[in-house]
This record gives structure tokens, C-alpha cells and sequence, in this order.
């Protein structure tokens, strides 16, 4: 690919000219989800500056926990923008941590993978008794959903646990092969170069899971989004979610408009996702 193309394929901003409005929305959502659900702010998963979650919790014992990482490229946004997810999971009966992360120039792409693996771990440990059981699905958006697959790829006894500690996992809009990112205007903050970004790249590991991971992709997102989306389906067979023969592709959604499924109880992606609870 040229760099333009690189460019065009990744640059979700220029390709969604009012992309600020639907930011902007999400920020008025997840206020609003605050004020109505009371969640615990910056509980303490670990001591970096970032390490934090905010836990939202239904008001009778939770059925299990939606741990949800946030997007923004590793470089920007933060998990009280993504509040707005959590209200369908706890009407739903289900506990939601909303996972932060140190972000890129000051810190690398690693160092978010590792810190979610840290947050992993200490819901495991922590959560039932804060009232976030398992079972656990862990998901995210964008840079999100890269770094839930990346939970996937994870050796969980080397962190402590004796198997995978989670049921399922989404994938919404997610980049899981980061060689493009080389070349792309935003790796003056990432700092990868080709092997870091292969180290970095799910496509280029084994799951060390058979959860089921639901990929997802708006289908007006850009064509290097739904190409992601596809790879890594391709790449992981055993992690197909029963009974789905492709990516879920949502129809007039593109990067910033697929993710407000999520406030929508009846959205296939809202469904989809309460589906990997076991029943």
C-alpha cells in the first residue's frame, strides 16, 4: 500500500468528516449513564498513572461482567467516553468494568496490552468481591478491540490463573494486523517498526483460547477497517462464535456510529455480544 492509501485506510477522522458530533455524543450518553448508574470511578487495578477501571454495577448480584476496553488509537480518549455502553449489560443483569490504559507517546502499544492483562487478572482476583463475578466477556472498541484480541494471545499462567478467564470476546472495529501502522501519520506516537509491530499484531500469533470472539466492523467504515475485520477471522477459525459463518457487518455504521449499537438493547451487536454469557 502507498502511504496515502495508508492514510485514507486508517485516518478515521478525515474519512468521517463530523466525526467530532458523534464524539461528542458519546460524551453526553456516558454522562448521562454516570448520573443514573453511580459506578465506583478510578478503581486502582494497578499503580501506573492509567491502571484505573470504573465499575458499574447492577442493583441486584450481577450475572457476570462485561470488562470493556476503550479506543482512541492507544493515544488518545479514555474509558469515561465510553461509559455509554454499560447501561444495556446492567439492565441486562451483568457487572461493567470499563478499563483505562497509559496511552502512546508516553507509553507503547506493549505497555497497553500488558496493563489490560493486568486488569484482567486483578478482576479475576478482586472483582466477585466488589460485586463483578465471572463469568467474563471481555470486549472493546478499535484500538480496544486490538487489545482484546490480544487477551487472546495471552499465556494466563504466566499471570497467575490456571486457564482463560474469560467466556467470549468482541472484537468491534478492531486492528489486529499492525503492519500498515509503520507507515502511518500516527506512528510518530506509536514509535513501531516492522518487528514490533508483528510482536504487536494478533494475525501473527496463535489463540491460546477456544472462547468465542465476535468480530465486528461498521459496514461504512473504511475499507482497511472491514479488511481487518476479515484477517483475523480468517486467521483464528476455532474462535468463530456458534453458529455465525462471517464477521458481523453493520449496516450503516461507520467508525464512530457502530459503537452506539451498544446503547441500543435490540441492536444486533448489543445481542450478539449478551449471547456470549453462558445461559
Amino acid at each position: 500500500m502507498t502511504e496515502e492509501a495508508i492514510e485514507r485506510g486508517y485516518n478515521n477522522r478525515a474519512a468521517v468528516p463530523d466525526h467530532q458530533r458523534w464524539l461528542d455524543e458519546w460524551v453526553a450518553r456516558s454522562e448521562r449513564a454516570r448520573q443514573t448508574l453511580r459506578p465506583s470511578i478510578d478503581v486502582r487495578y494497578g499503580t501506573a498513572p492509567k491502571e484505573t477501571l470504573d465499575l458499574f454495577l447492577p442493583p441486584e448480584p450481577a450475572r457476570g461482567t462485561l470488562v470493556f476496553i476503550h479506543g482512541g488509537w492507544w493515544r488518545s480518549l479514555d474509558k469515561s467516553d465510553y461509559a455509554f455502553v454499560a447501561p444495556v449489560f446492567v439492565a441486562a443483569g451483568f457487572a461493567v468494568a470499563m478499563v483505562n490504559y497509559d496511552l502512546c507517546p508516553g507509553a507503547t502499544i506493549a505497555t497497553a496490552v500488558e496493563q489490560c492483562r493486568h486488569a484482567v487478572s486483578w478482576l479475576v482476583r478482586e472483582g466477585p468481591e466488589r460485586g463483578a463475578p465471572m463469568p467474563v466477556v471481555i470486549g472493546g472498541h478499535s484500538a480496544g478491540g486490538h487489545l482484546t484480541a490480544m487477551m487472546y494471545a495471552t499465556d494466563w499462567r504466566a499471570h497467575g490463573l490456571s486457564d482463560t478467564p474469560f467466556v467470549g470476546g468482541v472484537s468491534l472495529s478492531g486492528v489486529h494486523d499492525l503492519a500498515p501502522l509503520v507507515r502511518f501519520s500516527h506512528n510518530v506516537d506509536f514509535k513501531l517498526d516492522d518487528a514490533e509491530a508483528r510482536r504487536m499484531s494478533p494475525v501473527a500469533e496463535q489463540p491460546r483460547s477456544d472462547a468465542p470472539l465476535l468480530i465486528a466492523v461498521g459496514a461504512d467504515e473504511t475499507s482497511e477497517f472491514v479488511r481487518q475485520s476479515d484477517v483475523l477471522w480468517n486467521a483464528w477459525p476455532r474462535n468463530h462464535p456458534p453458529g455465525r459463518g462471517a464477521p458481523l457487518r453493520i449496516a450503516g455504521r461507520q467508525h464512530y456510529s457502530v459503537v452506539l449499537d451498544y446503547a441500543e438493547p435490540e441492536s444486533a451487536l448489543a445481542k450478539a455480544t449478551l449471547a456470549l454469557f453462558p445461559h
